[in-house]
């Protein structure tokens, strides 16, 4: 199974454990929308929480290395936005996830 296969896995399952094991430890989440970014703990957190509804996630492309992810994300304030994320691999875990998103019209 591929990484982003495990991590879609375990982000709609709201599986802690598995979070914790698919992400490295020195994890980094950036958010270039808002130019925040996010710990492994902050995404985990954020993961088990109810405010995320990742829809139709499609794999674009992964390697060994490096993988793309195409989803519709829903939030409780119910914003919409198409999610574009760039990931990087290290150790067979999730080093670093970028995104940049797209607000969509409700």
């Amino acid at each position: 199974m591929s990484i982003l296969t495990k991590y879609s896995e375990a982000f709609m399952n709201k599986d802690e454990a598995a979070m914790n094991d698919i992400l490295h430890d020195d994890y980094r989440f950036t958010m270039h929308a808002s130019g925040n970014v996010l710990s492994k703990q902050d995404v985990i957190s954020w993961a088990m929480s109810d405010d995320i509804n990742r829809e139709k996630v499609r794999i674009i492309y992964e390697n060994d290395d490096i993988g793309i992810e195409h989803s519709f994300v829903t939030f409780n304030d119910g914003n919409t936005q198409a999610v574009m994320a760039v990931f990087t691999f290290k150790d067979g875990k999730i080093l670093s996830l970028e995104t940049g998103a797209t607000n969509m019209p409700k």
